[in-house]
């Protein structure tokens, strides 16, 4: 007879040694003694008489043991044992719950290191150490939770670092595609989290593009009491308008103060060609200065707490934050946003040369891209220009838009 909740919940043990069993068909009974109430299976498995432990009333309750009993007969219908498969799923949920995501992590970041270049392989490394690490490396790969992921882009997202914000969120979902090759997990917990982050994309980063506040943000900048080497980075990040990481990742075999260029390997750059930055006096001053404070180490600009890595990533919009500017308002990457307006709205400079030294992909008639010193004296006399119509700003000079000439 097939066995109730009410019943269930009832039984009580009459006292036997063995326990009392009450049957509810197909080898599933219910064993009650004196410590609890167990679901047991009996089921023949290669001539072998054999029990299955199911689980403890009523953490397991009466329909979910019956689907234990059927999902068990339908194993034994395809020639396994019930038992042992119980065994392999306990397995590798113990090996899965002793993968951490940095374990798996670390593996993927070996794995494709191939993949990238050696300064975009340090670049992602130092991310994964930095930004995911702390929050989520001690945590079991199959214990992330979508919310554990959003929470970290969001930390990100605060510190206005949002391209490297999204570029995180593809590294972490490729971690899990490899736990899910592994069988450590079932599925990515990062899916449909980038539709929940702020939508931001290169040329829509918070920036101050008015004349007026430029001044003001200039002066700001100037009046900085911060540690010199980052005082150093933002007076130069407005002279040359690189992507942030390009000036963090600056290395002093790449400078040639003598020729006032900064000449960018194509393995840095986003577009994959060589980059010059001509360099003008006021820049070029700036590098001279950093180089009299540190020589010739690696980095131009070293981190405060390790010379051997470049400045975090966060420097210059803490620093800008410090003075005032919350990321709503200006990130080191609106750098480029106020240069790429200002140049063609108040100076009238052309707009192939702004975007040549934007390094964005600029083409020739024939569609070919052009190469690393095209128009480049064309490019250095508009930096130079670029530099003094700054310190106008910064010095309160009157300057007059281009329209109104």
């Amino acid at each position: 007879m097939a066995l109730t909740d009410t019943f269930i919940r009832l039984a009580k043990w009459s006292g036997t040694k063995a326990g009392d069993k009450h049957s509810d068909g197909g080898g599933l009974y219910l064993l009650v003694n004196g410590v609890g109430k167990y679901w047991r299976l009996n089921y023949r498995f290669a001539g072998k008489q054999k029990t299955l432990a199911i689980g403890v009333y009523p953490a397991v309750p009466l329909a979910a043991a019956r689907k234990t009993r059927d999902r068990a007969r339908e194993l034994l219908a395809a020639g396994k044992d019930p038992g042992a498969e119980k065994q392999e799923a306990a397995k590798e949920a113990k090996r899965a719950a002793g993968a951490l995501f940095e374990v798996v992590a670390r593996e993927w970041l070996e794995a494709s290191a191939s993949t990238r270049g050696p300064a975009t392989q340090q670049r992602v490394v130092s991310w994964f150490e930095r930004d995911v690490f702390p929050l989520i490396g001690n945590v079991p790969v199959n214990s992330v939770r979508p919310s554990d992921i959003l929470d970290l882009m969001q930390r990100m997202q605060t510190r206005g670092i949002i391209d490297s914000m999204r570029r995180v969120l593809a590294y972490i979902s490729k971690v899990f595609e490899l736990a899910m090759v592994k069988e450590l997990v079932e599925r990515d917990p990062t899916t449909g989290i980038a539709a929940q982050l702020q939508q931001r994309t290169d040329g829509h980063f918070a920036a101050i593009t008015k004349p007026v506040e430029v001044g003001a943000l200039l002066r700001a900048i100037h009046g900085y009491q911060g540690h010199p080497y980052c005082r150093a980075a933002l007076k130069l990040v407005p002279l040359v308008f690189v992507r942030p990481h390009m000036l963090r990742h600056a290395e002093w075999s790449e400078i040639d103060l003598e020729a006032a260029e900064w000449r960018i390997p194509a393995e840095k750059m986003k577009m994959q060609n060589d980059h010059v930055v001509p360099l003008a006096q006021q820049a070029a001053g700036i590098l001279r200065e950093m180089h009299e404070i540190i020589g010739r180490r690696q980095y131009v600009f070293p981190s405060i707490r390790h010379d051997g890595r470049p400045m975090s990533e966060n420097t210059i919009n803490a620093a800008l934050r410090s003075l005032g500017y919350e990321g709503e308002v200006m990130t080191g990457h609106g750098f480029r946003a106020m240069a790429r307006t200002l140049l063609d709205e108040e100076l009238g400079e052309r707009v192939d040369l702004i975007e040549h030294q934007l390094a964005q992909a600029v083409k020739d008639p024939n569609g070919r891209a052009y190469n690393r010193t095209t128009h480049l004296a064309a490019r250095r006399e508009m930096m130079q220009r670029w530099a003094d119509y700054l310190d106008k700003l910064r010095l309160g000079a009157d300057v007059v838009p281009l329209g109104s000439a």
